[in-house]
Order: C-alpha cells, then sequence, then structure tokens
C-alpha cells in the first residue's frame, strides 16, 4: 500500500478545515483531461463535506504527454507568491479547454496579480523548486498516473468519483 511522502506540511496549498478529520491530497496534472473532470467533483467533495475535508493539491505535470502542464504548474505556483494559488487553480482547470502559453497571463490579470511579480516569479528557480519537490513526491508516494490521490496519508485506489462515493459512505 503506497503512503504518502512527505506528510502534508506547511508547504502544501490547503483548503479547508484545519481540524478536518479527512485529508485528501490530489497529484494533479493542469492539462490531463482525467483531472479536469475530476476537479468539479472535487469542489462538490468540498460544499458537500465542508469541514469535515481538507484538500492539498500537489503538482504532478506529465511533461512528456502535456505540453503546458509545466507551465500552468508553474504558473499557480507564481500566483501562489500572491496568496493567489486556489483561484489560479480553479482558473486553469476552468480553462483547461484553452490552455496555451497567453492563458497564464491572462488569468493573472483576472484574478489581479501583480503582472510584473508574476513574470518574475514564474521563471524563478523558488517556483520550479516548489514543482519539482512535488513532483518527487508523487514520485516516492508511487504515483503513476494523474490524478492520483491520497486519503489521511494511503494512496486511494480509485477515481474522484468513487472518493465521493467513499466519502458518503463514511460519513452516513
Amino acid at each position: 500500500m503506497s503512503t504518502l511522502k512527505p506528510e502534508v506540511g506547511t508547504k502544501d496549498h490547503v483548503q479547508g478545515s484545519s481540524d478536518a478529520s479527512i485529508t485528501i491530497v490530489e497529484f494533479g496534472d493542469y492539462q490531463c483531461p482525467h483531472c479536469g473532470n475530476a476537479y468539479p467533483i472535487l469542489k462538490e467533495i468540498e460544499e458537500t463535506f465542508g469541514d469535515q475535508v481538507k484538500l492539498v493539491f500537489r503538482n504532478f505535470p506529465l511533461r512528456e504527454a502535456h505540453e503546458f502542464a509545466y507551465a500552468a504548474s508553474l504558473a499557480a505556483e507564481a500566483a501562489a507568491l500572491q496568496d493567489k494559488f486556489w483561484e489560479m487553480h480553479d482558473a486553469i482547470y476552468e480553462n483547461q479547454y484553452r490552455l496555451e502559453e497567453g492563458l497564464f497571463d491572462e488569468l493573472a490579470e483576472a484574478l489581479g496579480l501583480d503582472l510584473d511579480q508574476f513574470a518574475a516569479d514564474l521563471s524563478s528557480e523558488g517556483v520550479k523548486e516548489k514543482v519539482e519537490s512535488d513532483f518527487e513526491s508523487g514520485i516516492r508516494s508511487g504515483v503513476n498516473g494523474t490524478p492520483s490521490f491520497y486519503v489521511n496519508g494511503t494512496k486511494f485506489d480509485g477515481g474522484a468519483t468513487d472518493l465521493y462515493a467513499m466519502l458518503k459512505e463514511s460519513t452516513e
């Protein structure tokens, strides 16, 4: 059974209650169609389970398969430096159908980011290291595709729909 390495920590992007009993970590690729399909289901999980669930996203761009996945991860991490990680994360998934190089600046502007800072952060070592570190964590945790989910530190065998069903069962 694969376990999450390292555990969720201060460098992770976390959404939800800090005292949630269930922590879901998603290793995702912004260009992956399966991740795109999982996105609305994860939103529904957040709405349905509220404070019971805490969501964590780690970048796992499959560069060989997806031309813009790595750039999208960099864009989300650059936005994070202006406290807009989740806003950028959501905007990228909501615009996944038109993913291309110019989209990230457009989204940054729409989110009200400092565009000069965003541009500088996009190519900064710190942002690249965060994406690499997330990817490395995925390798160490046994991720073999996206999306991959870990529930309370253990790899969940199934997709977002299965995850939703399991949560419904376990909280009834």
